[in-house]
């Protein structure tokens, strides 16, 4: 193939796209409880939420280097980079900064870095649909100006099990999760312009999900001709009810169930739900 579509790791890509030698994850990494965690193939997701469950001290992320960007982009004419939202990672900037140093060395190589205003599901999205058009032949500039489109258009939202690593991160202050806590509240996310912000809420899981999936109908639009990603961590069966009642409710084209891995289980926590659509 003459073109690669290169996700951060945050990009929450199956073993089956990762078998395409053109689809490549390059790897941020997570600190937690003292220990160093590559989000590559060999992240386990039960030990780290354990690790996360077991400490106090806030998980930290770092991202890739401009280095390891610039080695993924060797051997191929056409490069699409997709990175979480620069609003929670430096890996946008990274992608950015390899991309001006490779380029000044091999000029003649495309290289667009895709800020996805989202992430997990978002970013495989935006990768699919890339692959789509480039296996269809589209030239390089018409494959970016179709897919910025398909990013501003895109919608991602998200059901957190809990506030902790809101909490921890200093999102939230311990009053607000304590309370959360003890009311039984949950809240359903969105991001907005790659900043997460909140849709609303409501006492328990259940209800919660339920608000979260009349909120989807809400701001969608043709949703019979789209495709919906649902990425679960560690939670698979809510992962499932959640996929039956979306397509049976708003016939989306297609849907497909992921695992969160390093990246998506730090952010979305044991239990969370992340949608793109």
């Amino acid at each position: 193939m003459n073109f690669k579509i290169i996700g951060d790791s945050c990009t929450d890509f199956t073993k089956e796209d990762l078998k395409k030698d053109y689809m490549v994850s390059v790897p941020l990494t997570i600190y937690v409880g003292g220990t160093e965690i590559v989000d590559d193939d060999t992240f386990d997701q039960a030990d780290f939420l354990k690790r996360v469950a077991q400490t106090e001290e806030c998980p930290k992320s770092a991202c890739p280097s401009p280095e390891m960007y610039m080695q993924s982009f060797e051997g191929a004419q056409d490069v699409y980079v997709i990175t979480l939202s620069e609003h929670l990672s430096g890996s946008y900037n990274s992608a950015e900064l390899a991309k001006k140093l490779y380029q000044e060395e091999h000029p003649q190589v495309n290289i667009h870095v895709f800020d996805s205003h989202s992430a997990s599901t978002g970013q495989l999205l935006i990768a699919r649909q890339i692959e789509q058009l480039a296996l269809q032949g589209m030239e390089f500039e018409r494959i970016v100006e179709q897919m910025t489109k398909f990013r501003d258009e895109m919608q991602t939202t998200f059901l957190l099990e809990t506030l902790e690593i809101l909490r921890k991160n200093g999102r939230l202050s311990g009053m607000k999760a304590v309370v959360a806590s003890v009311l039984n509240i949950k809240p359903y996310m969105k991001a907005e312009n790659g900043m997460i912000q909140q849709a609303g809420q409501a006492r328990g899981m259940k209800k919660a999900l339920e608000k979260m999936i009349d909120y989807i109908g809400e701001i969608g639009e043709h949703l019979s001709e789209k495709t919906v990603i649902i990425a679960n961590c560690n939670c698979l069966q809510r992962a499932k009810e959640v996929e039956k009642e979306l397509v049976n409710r708003y016939h989306f084209k297609e849907s497909l169930i992921i695992d969160t891995k390093g990246i998506s289980s730090l952010y979305a926590a044991d239990g969370g739900i992340i949608i793109s659509f």
